[in-house]
């Protein structure tokens, strides 16, 4: 209950902070408006507003402070706005029986899913095979690792439509270019916590093993690779999340109509602010979800192994 309650004051603390910014993000276009009205604005004429802080001409004009939090554009949605867009597109959807229509937002989040999971997979698997290597070749100790950490200095945002533009003169598209950006984000962080966990049994364990005979082998399925899981599943937490920044900005240079990269991309278009928020929230939502998953396998995989996770 005490971690409950912290937990409550730090929400209920940010926001309030968001409501308190949504003022002076929003008092501008609120004036405008309110001038055309006919109500009396200080100073006035958008000219002499055109120069002052926002925080200024908020505390200038508290009669309107609540045109700020009901705006249809507003520069910064209130958390309201944004619950009811989510409602809107996800669970009012549910009750309509248009779940995956292209409005939901599940249908743009089940889309980004896939690609997700896909790049995940794959990330998971090249980074377990190199961690391998690492650990048991020093040349590839030498040459890999630090041609896996050179790569992560790339920008995704310069790299992804790079890829897809080379895969998509060879014909391959659809969900694979976006997967493969998923890969690349992806498989880094599996790669450093499982070298790391498959160094960490210590001399006095492997000499153990040395001395039953075992072989290199039954040291890695018996020793190394049990004392990696904690380090792996904590890798691939990130991972994951990783994955899923990889498949939405694989979705942005593409032009895709589907998934939430897609929903971002729109609502900056036509400056549709509450969907962008929307769309940046239910990607929360379902990195916390995919999390929350590993997490639970991690508990169950452990405690059946006899370790306390």
């Amino acid at each position: 209950m005490r971690t409950f309650w912290a937990v409550l004051v730090v929400v209920a603390a940010i926001v309030l902070f968001w409501y308190a910014a949504a003022v002076p993000m929003n008092i501008k276009t609120a004036l405008t408006q309110a001038e055309r009205e006919g109500a009396v604005i200080s100073p006035e004429g958008a000219a002499a507003r055109r120069d002052m802080s926002a925080i200024a001409l908020a505390l200038a004009n508290p009669a309107q402070w609540g045109d700020t939090l009901v705006q249809d554009k507003p520069r910064l949605p209130t958390p309201d706005q944004v619950a009811v867009e989510l409602w809107q597109t996800s669970g009012a959807m549910v009750l309509k029986g248009r779940a995956f229509s292209k409005r939901s937002l599940l249908f743009h989040g089940w889309v980004t899913l896939s690609a997700t999971l896909l790049g995940f997979g794959i990330g998971t698997v090249l980074g377990i095979l190199l961690a391998v290597g690492i650990v048991h070749s020093r040349v590839m100790d030498m040459s890999v690792m630090p041609w896996a950490i050179v790569s992560q200095t790339i920008p995704i945002i310069a790299l992804a439509p790079m890829i897809i533009v080379v895969l998509y003169s060879v014909g391959v598209q659809g969900i694979i270019p976006k997967a493969i950006i998923s890969a690349y984000l992806s498989f880094f962080p599996v790669v450093v916590g499982m070298v790391k966990g498959l160094r960490s049994p210590d001399s006095m364990q492997l000499d153990l093993l040395r001395t039953y005979n075992a072989s290199t082998s039954q040291g890695f399925w018996k020793l190394r690779l049990p004392s990696s899981l904690p380090y792996l599943f904590a890798s691939l937490k990130v991972a994951i999340a990783a994955s899923l920044v990889g498949a939405i900005v694989g979705e942005l240079p593409t032009g895709a109509v589907s998934g939430l990269g897609a929903r971002l991309l729109a609502g900056s278009y036509y400056g549709q602010t509450i969907q962008i928020w929307s769309a940046l929230f239910a990607a929360a939502i379902l990195a916390a979800l995919l999390v929350g998953i590993l997490g639970m396998i991690e508990r169950l995989l452990l405690r059946r192994m006899g370790v306390v996770a």
